[in-house]
């Protein structure tokens, strides 16, 4: 079993404000949403060594808002 390329996590006793996505894949980073506008106050940590070039960070942060919109959309469903 392998781990997924993205996971979600919360610190929420600490920061109930903030929701965060692990990469879980090469170049590895957590990057922190804020929960009522994710385009707001984005912060990324990085865990491996940070790519040269914004391009790729910008890919990578689009994929990992991706994956929290899908993630969150479906966690409504299964709510309903």
């Amino acid at each position: 079993m392998s781990i997924p390329k993205f996971l979600l996590a919360d610190n929420s006793q600490v920061d109930p404000d903030r929701i965060y996505v692990v990469h879980t894949e090469t170049p590895k980073f957590i990057v922190g949403f804020d929960v009522e506008d994710f385009d707001l106050d984005q912060e990324i940590m990085w865990i491996d060594t940070k790519p040269a070039f914004q391009d790729e960070i910008d890919d990578l942060l689009a994929d990992a808002e991706e994956f929290l919109n899908d993630e969150l959309d479906n966690q409504e469903e299964l709510f309903e």
